[in-house]
């Protein structure tokens, strides 16, 4: 107990001396040791890199993981597994579990309705989304985040404790120094050489020489930065390369589902797309009769001679039953009877008679061709 305090006391006048020191500094009335250009530089660029290693590590565990506290505890799940040293389990995304409930919603309305069975493919296509967002945050999380991590709490560590340290030292320096300059004025007033100033010599070669390897030492730690910015691009990288995988495997999965909803849109609501003229349509029936007739029984055959006889350049809008309409997805056309569309643009669409109730005609200025249906929001 009697050593405790001792330790206490001695620190307390430690701190207390460093305040004071410290103070003489800031008011220049005290010596104070400059490191080199080149040793500033160096903590500079490492206090850059540290601060700005943080700032991404922490917003890449936020677009990985935007919702850390919610329903599943998965953060303070983490944390706990962290503490532990032990594997993280694998958890089901978001997407995942929407996914099982289309599913198992598709169960109760019946598969074989025209919701269920669209619950189905909607839900598996959820599923696989779900499945590689897991994958990716996985992946970037062992590649990216896990350097970032051993950096902040391995690297960065050893460095300020080297930083702190060397300060230390610098302090134990610049106060031999005051001490041996004041032995040295008492030794000119006194007119003799005092034990003083030997001791005082004594301690500052000592300080002197730990100030110096310290230095040496915190300037190889500094320097290593430079390895640090290469592997940290690496693994920038890595990421990258995992989110475009991921995006790719996204963008995939909607345009299947997308066109196995569009096969079977016929089925599900055969009219829901079709825009109907106004009874004072200028379409005359004289002008409806010069119209190609499909077979009876040929309605394949019907739309094959669309694409035939369908001159787009010479179809006409009608004076009223014209429709605008926003574009939800992109679209290229297949030839030259078709238009290209950009997503969330407007366009006028119309359609005529004997058209393929998939398609309309759209206009865009002087531009014209035919359009999917399911590509588009019919406007009122």
């Amino acid at each position: 107990m009697d050593f405790n305090v001792k330790k206490l006391a001695s620190d307390a006048g430690v701190f207390f001396t460093r305040a004071v020191q410290f103070t003489e500094e800031k008011l220049g009335q005290a010596e104070k040791t400059e490191l080199d250009a080149h040793f500033e530089n160096l903590l500079t660029r490492a206090d850059c890199t540290k601060n700005w290693t943080e700032k991404i590590f922490r917003q890449t565990e936020v677009l990985l993981q935007p919702n850390p506290i919610d329903h599943t505890g998965a953060r303070i799940e983490e944390f706990l597994y962290e503490k532990l040293d032990r594997k993280i389990p694998s958890r089901t995304t978001n997407g995942e579990l929407l996914g099982q409930y289309m599913l198992e919603a598709a169960k109760d309305f019946g598969p074989g309705t025209p919701y269920g069975s669209t619950l189905i493919k909607v839900g598996e296509c959820q599923r696989r989304l779900g499945g590689a967002e897991r994958e990716f945050m996985q992946t970037s999380a062992l590649n990216f985040l896990t350097p970032l991590r051993n950096f902040l709490e391995g690297d960065w560590r050893t460095i300020s404790k080297e930083r702190r340290l060397l300060e230390n030292r610098r302090l134990d320096l610049d106060a031999c120094k005051t001490r041996l300059k004041k032995a040295k004025a008492a030794e000119a007033k006194a007119a003799l050489w005092s034990e003083e100033v030997d001791k005082a010599e004594h301690e500052l070669r000592v300080a002197q020489t730990e100030f110096d390897r310290q230095a040496e030492v915190t300037r190889l730690l500094l320097e290593g930065i430079s390895s640090t910015h290469v592997n940290h691009l690496r693994c920038l990288h890595e990421f990258v390369e995992a989110q475009a995988i991921y995006y790719r495997q996204c963008h995939q999965y909607m345009q299947d589902l997308q066109k196995e909803l569009g096969s079977s849109n016929g089925d599900v609501y055969p009219n829901a797309f079709t825009v109907s003229p106004a009874p004072s349509s200028s379409v005359s029936v004289a002008t409806a009769a010069t119209l190609p007739v499909a077979p009876i029984g040929g309605a394949g055959s019907a739309n094959a001679s669309d694409a035939d006889t369908l001159k787009i350049e010479e179809v006409q809008p009608p004076a009223t039953g014209t429709r605008k309409a926003k574009v939800l997805y992109d679209y290229d056309a297949a030839d030259t009877s078709e238009m290209s569309l950009l997503a969330d643009e407007l366009i006028t669409v119309y359609t005529v008679p004997g058209m393929d109730p998939d398609w309309l005609i759209g206009e865009r200025g002087n531009q014209k061709g035919k359009v999917p249906v399911t590509y588009l929001e019919l406007l009122s």
